[in-house]
């Protein structure tokens, strides 16, 4: 997308003088774009008179991947997971961020101490926790609820088609859990052979019952059809689904799998100046915390937590949906980046080989 320069009003606050632009941002799509246009977005425009565009893609890391090789980068802001924000920053492609630059809590704590651990990284910040949880349609099992991970790959006592994503990352972690591997040892296990062939011994049960997912849009859309029974999916889809459309479905926080998305910023963005401002103006705690308003993802910052209250439909409290609520975390796997830029490449190609045979 070409930007325009658009005559407007001066940064307000940017410590720069200069006719506004444009701004893109790519992210994720569904419910999660519309909050953060809400939250994020529209007072940013309001405050400043730059623009906003939003761009959606499956994964916003792929888009970027793709301009930086091709060394034309129309993009400002990407919304991200970690180990894309590490791969990337480590091959040179992203703007560092300091964090000293960016906004303090309202009680003057500085920003280094007011997110959560591994929020801040050296060219990305995080604006949402989230979870992959398991949902289901509660008007497919009249005779009982599932309510552990093992039941997922329980296709006796609770029959029908299950919904996976198409990789590694968020499939193998889940049969360790359903086979009884505690989440604290998750990477332990599928750092060897035998933690791997464990996994996917226990997805062969359910092999022949997947319907394998690649968007996020998907999950939802996969149980509303009907053509799936139970599925994994992004809690803040799911909730949207639940909440906003009064769909029957339900979740399963057991063994759900933790993780940040972040804001970074290519080397060679259209709008540099513009693109860091709207970083720092996105995740202070009033724009986090408001973004729970709209979608049920987590803040990245400590002090947005006491600010959290209601959804937009004024009556659903959202902490209770929350993947950071202490009830939901109970056997939780928390992402490990470090663990993932090491053996993405592997544990993905031993994936998609499984899949083919």
């Amino acid at each position: 997308m070409k930007t325009t320069l658009i005559l407007t009003t001066a940064l307000v606050g940017a410590g720069f003088a200069a006719a506004a632009q444009e701004v893109n941002v790519v992210s994720w799509g569904g419910a999660y774009s519309v909050s953060q246009v809400e939250a994020y977005n529209k007072p940013f425009t309001e405050k400043t008179g730059i623009k906003v565009n939003m761009i959606d893609a499956d994964n916003p890391a792929s888009p970027l991947k793709a301009q930086v090789e091709a060394g034309n980068i129309t993009g400002d802001v990407f919304d991200i997971e970690v180990s894309d924000a590490i791969r990337l920053c480590d091959e040179g492609a992203l703007v560092e961020i300091n964090p000293d630059d960016l906004p303090p809590a309202p009680d003057g704590t500085p920003a280094k101490d007011d997110f959560v651990p591994g929020a801040l990284r050296e060219c990305a910040v995080a604006n949402i926790v989230w979870g992959t949880v398991i949902a289901y349609d509660t008007t497919k099992f009249p005779d009982g609820q599932p309510t552990l991970a093992a039941d997922f790959f329980n296709l006796e006592k609770f029959p029908g088609k299950r919904g996976l994503p198409k990789n590694a990352k968020r499939t193998l972690y889940l049969a360790l859990i359903a086979d009884g591997v505690p989440a604290g040892e998750i990477y332990e296990k599928l750092a060897t052979p035998e933690g791997v062939a464990q996994a996917f011994a226990k997805l062969d049960t359910i092999k022949d019952s997947v319907v394998w997912w690649e968007a996020g849009a998907q999950p939802p859309q996969l149980l509303a059809d009907g053509e799936v029974t139970m599925a994994t999916v992004y809690n803040g889809r799911i909730f949207d689904a639940i909440v906003s459309e009064g769909k029957p479905f339900d979740v399963i926080w057991d063994g759900q799998y933790m993780d940040l998305d972040m804001f970074a910023i290519p080397k060679g963005s259209p709008n540099p100046e513009a693109a860091m401002e709207y970083l720092k103006f996105a995740t202070d705690t009033q724009r986090l915390a408001d973004q729970a308003m709209y979608i049920s993802y987590g803040p990245s910052r400590k002090s947005s937590a006491a600010l959290v209250g209601m959804y937009k439909d004024g009556k659903t409290a959202m902490a209770p949906h929350m993947p950071t609520n202490p009830a939901n975390i109970v056997n939780a796997v928390l992402d490990d980046p470090e663990f993932w830029a090491d053996h993405d490449v592997e544990l993905n190609e031993q994936f998609n080989a499984w899949l083919a045979n």
